[in-house]
């Protein structure tokens, strides 16, 4: 009971803000991400009375399946971006840009935090100023997402967007691996091949794999029905199944094998949006389905945002360092590589700023980093402090880029409850 209690109040208090920041012209994703902190352990969740809200950060992590299941709803949706009539326009400047925009962040946020390891070397060590900049790479395609969705954003900025967040997450777990190996080996002394260039390339091909063999199998069976609440209960059951199979995790011959549940869905959504006829109008009843789960997934988000962080100082100051850095990396590797593709100077302009939200996947990555020990929670926390700063601003800046760029275009005042014109 309880935590049906803290799951309605957490998607209320989501609901309830959205309409707050709707009226002061804010994303529902930052109204969502409000909601979380008010609902979470600084917030309600203060107060320990369980099923009112999130008590603990431990209390949060039980309902990590939810993220994980509507992650993987929301990479699903991004394959659809991947159709192969849009790709012969935009993919080489696509794959251009999304490659150029990563690496570029990562070596501008390395150089900052070598620099300030050589002036503080006891606050920040050189490893964890190494893996941060892999961390820098990576984009939340998520609350990208949500944002094009609400607004309902349409043009050549929008078009080229997603894709290279999609492309952004393979060429980040690349960057964080062989960073992450490099890290392993300034610390024990010598190099392993294996982490630092051979698992990280097996990740994300296995993971492009799978996803293409469950693209396949989910076209084939899809076939067998005709109507559309049995598809999308097909949708919803094959989506499932691939988020399950890539948190499969296993060696051999002391090779690690993982999947990226990311990687995975988005192939999913791509093989079957080109191969599937119908795909495009069950991919949107898909979207309408798991809308309450994106909105409890991003007030999940928001609760788990760790406010603790602004007690240490030497984080706060180094955070302001990464966010700074990795905010010109991103916006000046976006710019560079659109120009040289020839893109539209909207794109050039905006493209970078649209790429600036940060958040489950460099998670991933800080968590990971964990197992660094001292070094790792150093990069944990500074990771945390700037999802916390990206998460709160990102979308909204997302917002404003593809207003200026003319891809928003403002509606008229629309009710549900207003009644159909008469026939």
């Amino acid at each position: 009971m309880q935590a049906l209690l803290s799951l309605s109040v957490a998607v209320f208090a989501g609901l309830m803000l959205s309409r707050l920041a709707k009226k002061v012209q804010l994303p529902a994703v930052t109204a969502y991400l409000v909601a979380g902190i008010l609902v979470g352990p600084y917030g309600l969740g203060a107060l320990g009375i369980k099923g009112l809200g999130f008590v603990s950060m431990d209390d949060i992590k039980s309902y990590s399946i939810l993220s994980d299941v509507a992650l993987g709803f929301i990479a699903f949706a991004i394959g659809n971006e991947f159709r192969l009539k849009t790709l012969k326009h935009t993919g080489k400047q696509a794959t251009i840009i999304g490659i150029f925009q990563a690496v570029v962040a990562t070596l501008l946020v390395d150089a900052a935090l070598i620099g300030v390891h050589f002036c503080m070397p006891d606050v920040l060590p050189l490893e964890s100023a190494i893996v941060l900049g892999a961390v820098a790479s990576a984009t939340a395609p998520a609350a990208t997402l949500m944002v094009v969705r609400q607004y309902k954003a349409k043009g050549p900025l929008t078009d080229l967007l997603l894709p290279i967040v999609a492309l952004d997450d393979a060429v980040g777990l690349i960057l964080f691996a062989v960073s992450f190996g490099i890290a392993k080996a300034l610390i024990a002394g010598h190099v392993d091949i294996l982490s630092v260039v051979l698992e990280p390339v097996l990740e994300v091909a296995l993971s492009l794999l799978l996803g293409f063999v469950m693209g396949l199998l989910f076209t084939f069976f899809e076939r067998f029905f005709h109507s559309r609440s049995k598809r999308i209960a097909m949708s919803v059951t094959f989506v499932l199944l691939t988020v399950a199979l890539s948190m499969v995790s296993f060696e051999i011959a002391g090779v690690k094998i993982a999947f990226s549940s990311l990687l995975v869905c988005m192939m999913l959504g791509t093989v079957f949006c080109n191969m599937c006829d119908f795909s495009e109008e069950l991919m949107d009843r898909v979207d309408r389905w798991a809308a309450p789960l994106l909105v409890l997934f991003f007030v999940i988000s928001g609760a788990e945002l760790e406010l603790g962080v602004f007690k240490d100082y030497a984080v706060v100051l180094i955070g302001v360092i990464y966010i700074l850095t990795r905010s010109l990396g991103k916006y000046t590797g976006a710019a560079l590589s659109a120009k040289a593709t020839k893109c539209d100077k909207n794109i050039v302009k905006y493209l970078g700023i649209t790429l600036f939200p940060q958040a489950g996947v460099a998670l991933g990555m800080a968590i990971k980093a964990e197992a660094l020990g001292e070094i790792g929670i150093i990069v944990r926390n500074i990771t945390l402090f700037s999802v916390l700063i990206y998460e709160l601003v990102g979308p909204f800046l997302t917002k404003i880029s593809l207003q200026k760029a003319g891809e928003i275009t403002p509606e008229g005042r629309k009710s549900a409850r207003q009644p159909k014109p008469a026939e």
